[in-house]
Parts: structure tokens; C-alpha cells; sequence
């Protein structure tokens, strides 16, 4: 949403920054030169850089945005349209599809929640919970898409590709910018965003994606264990579980690959945790953050204002209030059926993909760092602590709009 301070209204180019061949003289001073009223249309479509920064710094009531939008090209009106947060303070952020956006994806019960409380910790990015929205906008444009009845009636009635796009970069960036506090970088955590990872580049040029990697029998165990309803699961089955995961992954790493390098890091769940540190210094370089030592400890910041804001009906929310740990690592072994894990290799080949060994019961994924195995220590020690913190986080009533706490 355009957000506009009303009073007075400079005009987006004046005289003295157009060349004269664009004006004829009159006696009585200079006239803008063609139809009357659209000399500025013609102007803007000319833009050159030079005058690129008139446009976006000029100040503009409602009507003239509503012309602009009307005659300029979709691509060109899209990078001007700010959205507009204020802090607790009051000072206002603009934000734009310029932003250098954080997007943290990959399967639900892959460590995206842990991977977000660690860079909400970081005093300039702010994630906050799911949103939900998001990646359901983009599944209603997919299967838009993927319908050729529905692309022609959208087709008819006007509402091209360029049109949508420029609708959907606005509803999701209005969703990000809105849903928490302002920070010098935002980022958003919808694990099934990742499916649609090379469109929302297209949305968002500067964005950056997280893809969280997991053991897909770690995933799939914790996503059964737990009771976690993803549409086309069978909660009763690890064998169609496992076949939907593979699917689900096998989709995500290709949007991965397809984006690069330079613009989406893979971020193996169980190297996160056991090296901790290695790995968001590995993160944060790749999004160009300095470092700051909060990211190591999350737990101390959540509920705090500028901290982890946690939803007591995200299913990760009470696991997340420790420190990092190993607990949650291996608790799959020996709790898979017998057939589907001699059979793992063939129902879920991304494993193999993906470099995890299909057969390893249990696996070795490393070992953990001093601070991890201490922090693991000092949770089973304390273990009746966390599970009262665990329940009192749950019971906290959801913040909102304003409140990061």
C-alpha cells in the first residue's frame, strides 16, 4: 500500500532539471512543449538515470501516483512504490522491492524456526514468525499459471503477468514490512516459500535465500511425532511421508541450484547445530551482515523488545527457547518401520542427493563443538527448568502490530 503525507505536492520534474529542447519559449515564461498535461507523462517515460532520483525523492499526492501507475511501464512504477513503517520511536522506514530481502525456506521441521531466532537475535534483521500468507499467495499464482483456462480469462480481463506481479511484490512486502518491527534488513521464514524461490527473485532482485537442509528421516519422523498437518501428508505412513518430502525437497534444491550461488545458501540443519558458529559466520557473510555475537545466543532474546518475537502456536516455538543443542538430532533412529528403511534409498533418493547416507542407522553427522555439547549438558541437567519455560512460552498471549515482544 502507497502510503502519502498530504499538504503540498511538488511536481515530480521541474524546469530547471529538463533540458530546454523539452520547452518552447512564450513570452510570458516557458510552457511546457506537447499536449497539455502530458508533457510530464512523455518526460518520465525518458527517464535517465539523472533524473531517476527527481522521481523517487520528489514529494506526490494520491492523483499524481494514480497517473503515474496508469501510463508509466509496470516494472518501472514497481521499484517507486515505498512502503512505509514506523518504529517505537515513531521515525519512519521506507522499504521498496529494491530491498535486499532474507528469505529462510525448506521443508517444515527442518531447523528454519531455529535459523530464524538465531538471526532475529542479530540487532539489524528482523524476521519474526510465519506468516502464512505468503506462500499461499504464490501457490494461488501457480496454480493460475499452470491453468491455461484460467491464464486466458486473466489474459482477457487485462490482468497481464506484469500486472500480477507487481500485485503480489506489494501484498508480500506489505505482509513483511507490517507484520513486526523495522530493521535495517527484514527477512521472512514461510518454509514453502522455497518452492517458488526463482519467482520471488524476479519480485525482489536484491533478495537472498536460506534453503534449510535436514535429514529427510529426522523431518519426516518429527513432522509424524509431532502431529504436523502439511497438506498431502498421511500422517499414518512414513513410507508416503518420506515419497513427499523427496518431492518437496527435489523441488527446492532445483529452485535452489537455478538462483546460484551468489543468492541461495544451502544450510545443512544438523551442521548449523553442531557448528554453530562456523555456520552464521558462513550466513552472515553470504548476506552481507556484520557479525555480532547475539546470533550464538537466541535464547536470551526471546520476547524481548528488538529480540525473538516466538508464536505460541508455532510447533517449534518451545524447542527453540534452549540454547543450541543435540537433542532433537538423532531422535528418528529406531523408530521407522523396518521395510521402509531397507528400502530408504528407493523411496527417498534426495537423501543420497543430498549427502546424507540412506542406510547409516544411526548416522554420523559430526562432532559437536564445546559450547554445543556444554549447552546439551546444561539443558538435561536443568531439564524440569526448560519444560516450565517451555509451557510458559506457549501460554504467553500472542503480541502484535507495533510490539516485538
Amino acid at each position: 500500500m502507497m502510503r502519502t503525507r498530504t499538504g503540498s505536492c511538488k511536481p515530480l520534474l521541474s524546469s530547471s532539471s529538463l533540458p530546454s529542447s523539452w520547452y518552447r519559449t512564450k513570452e510570458e515564461g516557458e510552457v511546457p512543449g506537447g499536449p497539455a498535461g502530458w508533457w510530464w507523462v512523455v518526460s518520465v517515460i525518458s527517464l535517465t538515470p539523472h533524473l531517476v532520483r527527481y522521481v523517487v525523492t520528489a514529494k506526490c499526492n494520491v492523483v499524481m501516483w494514480r497517473m503515474m501507475r496508469r501510463y508509466l511501464p509496470h516494472a518501472v512504477v514497481g521499484a517507486f512504490i515505498l512502503h512505509v513503517a514506523s518504529d517505537s520511536s515513531g521515525a519512519l522506514h521506507n522499504y521498496d522491492r529494491s530491498e535486499p530481502m532474507i528469505f529462510i525456506g525448506g521443508m517444515p521441521r527442518s531447523g528454519t524456526t531455529l535459523a530464524r531466532a538465531m538471526l532475529d537475535a542479530h540487532p539489524d534483521i528482523r524476521c519474526g514468525e510465519e506468516t502464512r500468507v505468503v506462500p499461499r499467495i504464490l501457490q494461488m499464482r501457480q496454480q493460475w499459471k499452470r491453468s491455461a483456462k484460467e491464464a486466458l480469462r486473466l489474459q482477457e480481463a487485462g490482468v497481464t503477468d506484469e500486472v500480477l506481479d507487481e500485485a503480489i511484490s506489494s501484498f508480500i512486502l506489505d505482509i513483511v514490512v507490517n507484520h513486526g518491527q523495522p530493521a535495517a534488513r527484514l527477512c521472512n521464514k514461510d518454509p514453502f516459500t522455497l518452492k517458488s524461490a526463482t519467482y520471488l527473485s524476479k519480485l525482489f532482485p536484491n533478495a537472498k535465500f536460506l534453503f534449510m537442509v535436514r535429514d529427510g528421516r529426522a523431518t519426516v519422523h518429527s513432522i509424524i511425532s509431532r502431529k504436523v498437518t502439511i497438506t498431502g501428508f498421511d500422517l499414518s505412513s512414513y513410507k508416503q511421508c518420506l515419497q513427499r518430502w523427496n518431492s518437496a525437497v527435489q523441488t527446492m534444491n532445483t529452485q535452489c541450484d537455478e538462483l546460484g550461488s551468489t543468492k541461495c545458501l544451502p544450510v545443512y540443519y544438523e551442521q548449523l547445530v553442531l557448528h554453530p558458529q562456523e555456520w552464521m559466520r558462513k550466513i552472515l557473510d553470504f548476506l552481507g551482515v556484520d557479525w555480532d555475537d547475539s546470533v550464538l545466543h537466541h535464547e536470551e532474546h526471546i520476547n524481548k523488545p528488538g529480540g525473538v518475537s516466538l508464536s505460541k502456536v508455532e510447533r517449534s516455538s518451545d524447542q527453540v527457547i534452549k540454547p543450541i543443542n543435540l537433542d532433537a538430532l538423532s531422535k528418528w533412529v529406531g523408530q521407522i518401520p523396518k521395510d521402509v528403511v531397507e528400502d530408504m534409498a528407493n523411496i527417498a533418493p534426495m537423501l543420497a542427493t543430498l549427502g546424507y547416507d540412506p542406510y547409516s542407522n544411526p548416522p554420523n553427522y559430526g562432532q559437536a563443538d564445546a559450547l554445543v555439547a556444554n549447552n546439551t549438558k546444561r539443558i538435561q541437567k536443568e531439564l524440569s527448568k526448560w519444560e516450565d519455560r517451555a509451557e510458559e512460552v506457549r501460554s504467553i498471549s500472542k503480541h502484535r502490530k507495533g510490539d516485538n515482544t
